[in-house]
């Protein structure tokens, strides 16, 4: 969690203080040592700062640190949140402000080991992706606690919200997902066309993060089709597989997509025979009244 200290005690001093809503959970975060430093380099940010942040009632680790599959010295490390506009963004006429991003790379430079992205977003923007299944939207909800950098009272209401979230729909979007990572694997011999990361290929013959990432996504699209949960970090023998692959120890291309073939296969079969305990939508009317009932609470309406 040094990485999500070092971003949380940047984005907060960077922000004025704000009065805040009862925090349910929040560690620690040391002063930061470099402000000076940190605010005049380049960097990356878009949306309004202080509305994110002043509005903020979750933020957890994301990306391969809360799946158990960062490398040290090869991974950035990536936060997202989840903040609650202003009520004159939402019933007023003031523009909606629907997120905020800031990550420590200039823009269109490529993200490496030491680097941080965080990426909040509004909880109406939030929830729309989370019930279209977007399976980035769904790690805040299942993140452990060991991954929690800031939780609100809301916030733990938002994670408790999960089941109702949670559809078919996701299953779908893994696969969708998985398929894209796949694509971009096996186009590495087009002729014209450039691999992401060329380094990589050149080492192991393939690009092992495209590799990996697409049976992370296997694997966690069957978690959720079979037991309608997903488990954080992975649960350990699917870590180890996709861990092996991250770090080009299964030389042969073709096992790593033998691999990914069959977990896909049995994720259909599974969703073509209804043996799935997802309902096919999520509960959009548990939803809407709980995201009605929270933005009243955090503007104190009555």
């Amino acid at each position: 969690m040094a990485g999500a200290a070092a971003l949380t005690s940047t984005v907060y001093m960077l922000a004025p203080r704000l009065a805040m809503p009862e925090i349910a959970y929040r560690p620690k975060v040391p002063a930061c040592q470099n402000l000076g430093m940190i605010a005049t380099a380049r960097h990356t940010e878009h949306g309004n700062r202080d509305i994110a942040l002043g509005g903020e009632i979750l933020r957890t680790v994301v990306g391969s640190g809360v799946h158990g599959i960062a490398i040290e010295g090869t991974d950035d490390h990536d936060e997202m949140g989840v903040f609650v506009e202003p009520a004159e963004r939402v019933v007023g006429m003031r523009t909606p402000v629907e997120h905020y991003v800031f990550r420590t790379q200039p823009e269109g430079a490529r993200s490496g080991p030491g680097d941080t992205d965080l990426v909040v977003y509004s909880l109406r923007k939030y929830l729309r992706l989370a019930m279209k299944g977007n399976p980035t939207m769904l790690l805040p909800l299942y993140a452990p606690a060991e991954a929690l950098v800031l939780v609100r009272s809301l916030g733990e209401e938002l994670r408790a919200l999960a089941p109702a979230l949670l559809s078919r729909r996701a299953v779908h979007r893994f696969l969708g997902y998985l398929d894209s990572q796949c694509g971009r694997l096996l186009d590495r011999g087009q002729p014209g066309r450039m691999p992401n990361r060329p380094e990589l290929v050149a080492r192991y013959g393939y690009d092992v993060k495209y590799a990996s990432h697409a049976l992370r996504l296997a694997y966690q699209g069957l978690e959720v089709a079979r037991d309608a949960r997903l488990t954080l970090p992975m649960p350990e023998r699917e870590r180890n597989r996709v861990l092996r692959v991250k770090r080009g120890e299964v030389a042969a291309l073709e096992d790593v997509v033998r691999e990914i073939d069959a977990v896909r296969s049995a994720v259909v079969e599974m969703l073509d025979a209804g043996r799935t305990p997802l309902a096919a939508e999520p509960d959009v009317d548990r939803i809407a009244a709980w995201a009605a009932e929270a933005h009243r609470r955090h503007w104190s309406w009555n």
